[in-house]
């Protein structure tokens, strides 16, 4: 039984971390397009929309002409992809934030629509929380958001977060911390303004 355990290990090891420096590169990258681009263009649609289909294109591109730098023993190859994604992202910074004002004034005239009585009070809370979310998100430092949206809308874990921001996961950890401090500090928000309402 365990003689079965250890190559399945190893074969999710490999998988993780692969040797991009074989003979065969396009056919590793072929495989890492396959399990990742599907994931990496989701995150990269919330963050920038339109963009993302760019932003996958240009990640494995990046990737595939410094594969030689990928360095298995120090992280995942899931991780160095989104790294590689977010450091591309920081150029189209601003679109980013001027989406999450857009997200935000959206919310917030959608709720204004309550009047009519075709909404019920969930959909105008949760355009609320919407409004307020983008709002604070927006108002983030850029490696705080990307901390917070590399480990909520990603998935990655810390140890990922770190690896592929090339930060102490101890960093990764207290950045999450004070994201979500910030955070909290927005929902009461929303809670006065409903009860209020009521």
């Amino acid at each position: 039984m365990t003689d079965h355990a250890a190559p399945a290990s190893r074969a999710a090891h490999a998988d993780d971390r692969p040797d991009l420096s074989g003979p065969r590169p396009d056919q590793v990258f072929g495989d890492l397009f396959d399990r990742h681009a599907r994931p990496l263009h989701r995150y990269l649609a919330r963050r920038v929309g339109d963009l993302a289909d760019d932003l996958v294109g240009e990640t494995f591109l990046v990737a595939f002409q410094t594969r030689t730098g990928y360095q298995p023993d120090r992280g995942t190859v899931r991780a160095w992809l989104y790294g590689i994604a977010t450091n591309l992202l920081r150029r189209h910074l601003r679109q980013e934030v001027r989406g999450l004002h857009a997200a935000a004034r959206a919310a917030g005239s959608a709720a204004g629509d309550e009047d009519h009585g075709n909404r019920v009070s969930d959909q105008v809370d949760a355009q609320a929380r919407t409004r307020l979310l983008a709002g604070a998100l927006a108002g983030l430092d850029v490696g705080d958001r990307d901390v917070l949206l590399l480990t909520s809308w990603a998935g990655l874990d810390s140890n990922e977060v770190a690896e592929a921001l090339g930060i102490p996961v101890g960093t990764v950890r207290s950045r999450l911390h004070r994201v979500r401090r910030t955070l909290r500090a927005h929902a009461p928000t929303t809670d006065h303004a409903r009860t209020r309402d009521e």
